[in-house]
């Protein structure tokens, strides 16, 4: 692979992760202030989102193949279920609503297991206290992906404060990373 391209590949990569920040703190905040409506109002936002996030674990998937020869196939997986969900969600919107309180709660789940996979690199190229950041909020995601799955309704409506400020906390961890070796040491 050329400079050129490994070049074009980072800042994609950095693109990617600065939009997906900006998505989750937004789609954060909303779903704090507004924990009621997280079902009404922001189905095609979540699929923009899964959309987004989607290419972002298959450019990660891209980038672990081409550097180490061998890519995470759960950031595959993980993308790939992403993109199909996204564009699900914005095609049908009124369906969404109703599997959106199935398939946010595996993506939720999918999402934190494909992060937690990554943890090993990240660890080596940004360094232990991003490395304890991720674990931890990527834990607390999980418990909240598996809590939303046994009980979504119960989830939806009395934890919506608390998804809030995950995806918050989400979009702050997609900002250090952006922003942090990750892209440049590759």
């Amino acid at each position: 692979m050329t400079w050129k391209e490994r070049r074009l590949i980072t800042v994609l990569s950095v693109i990617l992760a600065i939009l997906s920040a900006a998505l989750l703190i937004v789609l954060g905040i909303f779903t704090f202030l507004r924990p009621g409506s997280v079902l009404t109002g922001a189905v095609l936002v979540y699929g923009v989102f899964a959309l987004i996030t989607g290419i972002a674990d298959i450019v990660f998937y891209v980038k672990m193949e081409r550097h180490t020869g061998f890519g995470p196939v759960v950031a595959l997986v993980s993308g790939i279920l992403s993109v199909i969900a996204g564009l699900l969600v914005m095609v049908y919107p009124g369906a969404a609503a109703w599997a959106l309180t199935i398939f946010f709660p595996l993506w939720f789940i999918m999402h934190c297991i494909s992060r937690l996979t990554h943890l090993g690199i990240i660890r080596y190229v940004a360094g232990s206290g991003y490395y304890y950041f991720s674990l931890s909020l990527n834990i607390i995601g999980l418990v909240l992906g598996f809590l939303m799955l046994l009980q979504p309704a119960l989830a939806f409506l009395s934890m919506g404060f608390v998804i809030g400020a995950y995806l918050i906390l989400l979009g702050i961890d997609s900002l250090v990373l952006a922003f942090s070796d990750v892209g440049y040491k590759w």
